[in-house]
């Protein structure tokens, strides 16, 4: 059997089309675990924060230092660990941190209720900037909850911990885990 130059065109090009769903599906299950992961702690750290206000800020730092070295775990057993160490990673996110640290304490000098709206939008922000590489889910979930949380900001009152603990957490673990099912 024989085939011309076009019809083993059109078969490579299946199979790079394969090759990138399949690419897509990994990092959309990875991604969901890393979701479900900072979806549960941020709810346990916003519930923290609405129960006990004057602990917020101690749990909030314990609960960022969990999810990074989480997530760092979670990406050095990964199934490219060995080829990779998660430099850019580590980079990236001490950035986004310093930005975010800059801005919140630095220069803006935002009160609780803005602290509480600002993190939460920063990273969903580079969420929404990473759907323009790993796909429209990212954007969806950046944008949407970014927008869920500023309508907690403006209309929640003082049950603004617990619309983030339902929105912010609880909507990384529902999408974490449709991500999953990628």
């Amino acid at each position: 059997m024989t085939m011309d130059a076009e019809e083993a065109g059109a078969i490579l090009a299946e199979v790079d089309s394969i090759v990138a769903k399949v690419r897509q599906s990994r990092v959309y299950r990875f991604a969901g675990a890393l979701l479900v992961l900072w979806g549960a702690i941020v709810v346990a750290a916003d519930l923290i924060g609405f129960v006990w206000p004057r602990w917020s800020a101690w749990t909030w730092a314990a609960a960022n230092a969990l999810g990074a070295a989480a997530s760092f775990a979670m990406l050095r057993a990964g199934p490219d660990a060995p080829r990779r160490t998660p430099w850019r990673f580590l980079a990236a996110f001490s950035v986004f941190v310093a930005f975010g640290l800059l801005w919140s304490v630095g220069f803006g000098r935002f009160g609780p209720r803005e602290l509480d709206a600002f993190w939460p939008t920063l990273f969903l922000f580079g969420y929404a900037l990473a759907g323009l590489w790993f796909g429209a889910a990212f954007a969806a979930l950046g944008l949407g909850l970014s927008a869920l949380v500023l309508a907690g900001y403006l209309w929640s009152g003082e049950a603004f911990n617990l619309w983030l603990a339902a929105v912010n957490g609880g909507g990384f673990i529902l999408c974490g885990l449709w991500m999953r099912r990628a």
